[in-house]
C-alpha cells in the first residue's frame, strides 16, 4: 500500500470508529507503519474529521518529519513497534467500556480480560493491565516497553486500551473485540460466568494461531 492509500485508509477507520462511538471529541489515536516511517494521527485532533493530508508523519527513530504535530501518545505508540517487530498498527481508544474496566480494582495485571469469548482470544490474546501515569508522560513508553512485546493489547489504569496488530484493519478489529469483550465482562457483572478453560485456550492458539 503507498502512502497516499494509507492515509486514506486510516481517516476512513478513525472516522468508523468515531461514527460508533468508540471515541469522543479529540480522544484516542492511531498510528500506522509505512515504508519509511509511521503515520499517527496529530494531536488533538477528532479520529471523525481527519484530513489525510495533514496526518502526522514520524521516520523509524519517532522524529517528527511532516504534517501536523504528532499526538501527544506518541512514546506509547512507538514502544509497541520497538518491542513488537511484527507491529504494523496501534490504535488507542477511550472506549467507554474498555475505560471502565481500566478504572476497576481488583484486576489481574497480566490478564485483566478474561477469556470470556473465543474471539477475544483469537483477536486480542492476554491483556496487561499498566500503571497509571498521565496522559503524554513518556514513562508510558517505558511501562509498555517493560513489557518486553509479550501483550499485543493493554489497558491503561483509568484511560483505556491500547491494541496493535499486523496490519490497520487487523488492529481495529482487536480494539472493536476489546471494547465489545469490555462490554459483555461489564454487563454481566457479579453474576456467575463460565470463562474458557485453559484447555479451551490452547485450542484456540493451537487451531488458529
Amino acid at each position: 500500500m503507498n502512502e497516499t492509500k494509507a492515509r486514506d485508509e486510516l481517516t476512513r477507520l478513525s472516522r468508523s470508529l468515531f461514527d460508533r462511538g468508540y471515541s469522543v471529541g479529540s480522544a484516542g489515536n492511531i498510528s500506522m507503519r509505512v515504508d519509511d516511517g509511521y503515520l499517527i494521527t496529530p494531536t488533538n485532533s477528532c479520529l471523525g474529521f481527519l484530513d489525510p493530508a495533514r496526518i502526522s508523519k514520524l521516520n523509524f527513530q519517532g522524529r517528527h518529519i511532516s504534517g501536523d504535530k504528532p499526538s501527544k501518545e506518541i512514546f506509547l505508540h512507538t514502544a509497541f513497534y520497538d518491542t513488537r517487530p511484527s507491529a504494523g498498527a496501534v490504535v488507542h481508544l477511550h472506549s467507554t467500556f474498555g475505560t471502565a474496566m481500566s478504572c476497576m480494582c481488583g484486576l489481574n495485571a497480566e490478564d485483566c480480560i478474561r477469556p470470556l469469548t473465543p474471539y477475544v482470544v483469537m483477536r486480542v490474546g492476554k491483556v496487561a493491565l499498566v500503571p497509571y501515569f498521565r496522559p503524554g508522560d513518556e514513562r508510558g513508553g517505558t511501562l509498555v516497553r517493560d513489557l518486553s512485546g509479550r501483550f499485543a493489547a493493554v489497558l491503561l489504569a483509568n484511560h483505556g486500551p491500547v491494541v496493535s496488530g499486523k496490519d490497520l484493519v487487523s488492529t481495529v478489529y482487536a480494539a472493536e473485540e476489546l471494547e465489545e469483550t469490555a462490554k459483555l465482562l461489564v454487563t454481566l457483572g457479579d453474576r456467575p460466568v463460565n470463562y474458557l478453560s485453559d484447555s479451551d485456550v490452547a485450542e484456540l492458539h493451537r487451531v488458529f494461531g
